[in-house]
């Protein structure tokens, strides 16, 4: 057992970068939501930690700060913006922002599946996985007439999908990524 443990710290002290980098770069692509849960720091400024929840305006509240956009934006592009804020009163201000829930990237399938509702989403999730999660479709469930409902810009818009397609591994552009707010309906 401690010659597993030391070959995997050894294993480990030598991971590549790359490996580091790739995830970071994957960090920096999620875009926060509301309801997502963040902790922000200030290095040296004790008062100027806390827990704070991306409101459904999208936007956050903090100390000095006041108000700052978090959702759409990236982790690191908000803690961007609070040490601009925060620069008109510490000097050299070092920010740390990090996620602590994700509690904002929700989608939703509704219709003729076997459990229609609300489902965190913590990773890239596209249509047949939602399928999945809300437990398949039914038995009377119209599969080529699916419809994503999405939210862009303030208009509703539908995203047609043929289940039957991409069962047979045709037309597979159509298993979209779907977004935060995204709601699949099976008729």
């Amino acid at each position: 057992m401690r010659m597993f443990t030391f070959a995997l710290f050894a294993l480990l002290s030598f991971a590549s970068p790359v490996s580091f980098a790739a995830s970071d770069s994957v960090v920096d692509q999620y875009q926060l939501q509301p309801g997502d849960v963040l902790m922000v720091s200030v290095w040296k400024e004790e008062n100027l930690n806390s827990e704070v929840i991306v409101r459904p305006d999208g936007r956050i509240s903090f100390p000095l700060v006041g108000e700052a956009q978090a959702s759409g934006n990236s982790v690191e592009a908000l803690r961007k913006v609070i040490t601009e804020q925060l620069k008109k009163y510490i000097p050299d201000p070092v920010v740390t922002v990090s996620v602590r829930q994700l509690l904002g990237n929700k989608v939703y399938v509704i219709g003729k599946v076997n459990r229609p509702g609300e489902f965190q989403a913590l990773r890239n999730v596209d249509v047949m996985q939602a399928l999945s999660t809300a437990g398949g479709t039914s038995t009377y469930a119209a599969l080529n007439k699916i419809k994503i409902l999405r939210r862009e810009n303030g208009k509703l818009r539908a995203i047609p999908f043929r289940y039957g397609d991409v069962e047979k591994g045709e037309d597979l552009e159509q298993n979209i990524i779907l977004k935060a707010g995204d709601v699949v309906v099976v008729p």
